[in-house]
Formats: C-alpha cells, structure tokens, sequence
C-alpha cells in the first residue's frame, strides 16, 4: 500500500518557500504522492454544506483563499521528480474541457508522468453557476466533458458534436507521457459516480472514509462493475483519504480491504501542526513499507 498526502494550500500559510520545502520533504521521506482540492472562489452562503467539516464551511485562514491546484502543481513539478500529483478532485463541470485537456496534459509532459486526474462533480451550487454552468444537469455534463478530453488525449483529430461542446477537426498537442491518456480517478458516492468510475476511470477514491465506510463503498463500485458486465481488474486503482482525526496506527485495515493508496489528510498548515502530522506520516510510511 502506497502513502500520499492530502493538503489543499492556502494563503498566506501556503508561501512559495512552504509549498517547495513541504514537497521536498514529502519526495524525501518516501511520500508516493500529493493530492490538492480545488475550489475557484468561496461564498459567505452556500446553498448546500461542505460535507467534510462539522460547520458546513470549507476552513481556510482569516484573509487567505484556496491556491489554484494547476499553477501548484506545475511549481511543485519543479521542485521534485518522483512525486505524483493528484487533483483531489477537479470540479469538472465547471470547468472548461478544452483548457483542462491541455493544461493537464501539459503537467504530464512536463512531469514525465506524474499526473493522477482525480475528478468529481462537486457539491457547491453557487460555484457552479459563478463559472457559467447551471446546477442541475452537472453529472451529465460531467460526462460529456470527460469524453472529450480523453479523445482529445488519444486521438490526432477530434470531431465532437456533443450538447455543451462542439467542434470540428481540433487537434491538441503534445499528448500525455502516460498510455493511453492521463488517468482518470473518479471520485464520488453516488450512484452516477460509480457508474462513471466503470466508464471512464483507471480507479475510485473516496474522501474521508474510515475503512468500514470505505468497505460498503468498494462493494457499491463492485456492484456497478456488474451491472455494466465487468470485474473491477487488479490496474484499477482504489485510493482513500482517512478521517483526519483517525489514528495513523488504525490504517491497517485499509491494505486489509486492498486499497492501493491511502492518502492521508495533512490537515492545518501551521508550521508547527504541518511538523507533527508529517512526522506521523513518516511513521506510516515506514509501517506500510
């Protein structure tokens, strides 16, 4: 079982020499990967809660904003060059296709392969709608725009003619360094989740689960794994983010379910907290060698 690390960088605890330090020393001390969340812009009142905190409110610091996880990781690519990076996960309906097509296939050329593509279809009604998309109809969209980008990724020439995007003889340049395209890790619970980790992912990966949460998730994807006529393969990667507060020593269970990578949440970016947490990671890291 591989060991990541979650953390979202914020300003003004994120600063350039905090974010090039914490990815040295991640890549150091054996860390598999950094995975990053994203959200573009936050509001005062959501529609619906942030299903991770016990407020409802994403916690970022006083004055200070999330940093954007396309320009992170290409500064992170720089400073290191073993480390994967996953985008944990990229909010894709309200994103423009064309443009996430090119800038995540420019990170792997210029990473030599070091992208995971994590997606989702988010829970932010209002951030949705602030990026020009409307609310209701973002699974579907989700998929088309999955679509495109993976034919962009694979194919010389694209015709597309879809409901939210189309075009004719497009071509995008270079390609991914990994075959056949960068991988697609599908996150989400719910039902069109796990249809689209069958149709479109190399793996699933659940936010927050401790590992029985984590056990009825992998039997609802092995359910819909069924239902389309196939068998979740031993390359179709399982990647889990624990509970903050849940005990480095009780992440055994986790290889006990088969879970590839276990990436643990970071938590609080002070510098003092982000010294202790990664010296418990350490520590699991040399356990889950």
């Amino acid at each position: 079982m591989k060991i990541g690390v979650f953390s979202t960088f914020m300003s003004p605890l994120a600063t350039p020499r905090m974010i090039r330090d914490f990815g040295r020393q991640a890549e150091e001390m054996g860390l598999d990967s950094i995975w990053m969340g994203e959200h573009v812009v936050l509001f005062d009142k959501n529609t619906f809660r942030y299903p991770s905190s016990k407020d409802g409110r994403i916690p970022v610091p006083e004055g200070g904003g999330m940093l954007d996880v396309t320009a992170t990781f290409g500064f992170l690519a720089a400073a290191t060059t073993k480390l994967r990076l996953g985008t944990g996960v990229a909010l894709v309906p309200q994103r423009n296709p064309i443009y996430t097509a090119k800038e995540m296939c420019t990170l792997d050329w210029l990473t030599d392969g070091r992208i995971d593509f994590g997606i989702g279809v988010g829970w932010n009604k209002e951030e949705v709608e602030a990026c020009g998309y409307t609310w209701e109809d973002r699974g579907a969209r989700c998929d088309e725009f999955l679509e495109v980008m993976r034919r962009l990724w694979t194919e010389p020439v694209v015709d597309f003619n879809g409901k939210w995007i189309q075009f004719e003889t497009c071509r995008l340049d270079p390609k991914p360094i990994q075959k056949p395209h960068v991988p697609i890790i599908v996150g989400g619970y719910a039902p069109p989740a796990f249809r689209r980790a069958v149709r479109f992912g190399a793996g699933w990966y659940g936010f927050n689960l401790d590992p029985a949460a984590a056990k009825g998730m992998l039997q609802r994807l092995d359910a819909a794994f069924a239902k389309a006529g196939r068998t979740r393969g031993k390359d179709f990667e399982i990647i889990i983010t624990p509970p903050v507060a849940m005990p480095i020593d009780a992440m055994q269970g986790y290889a006990e379910l088969g879970v590839d990578r276990v990436i643990v949440n970071l938590g609080s970016q002070r510098p003092e907290r982000v010294d202790r947490r990664m010296a418990e990671i350490e520590t699991l890291v040399k356990l889950a060698a």
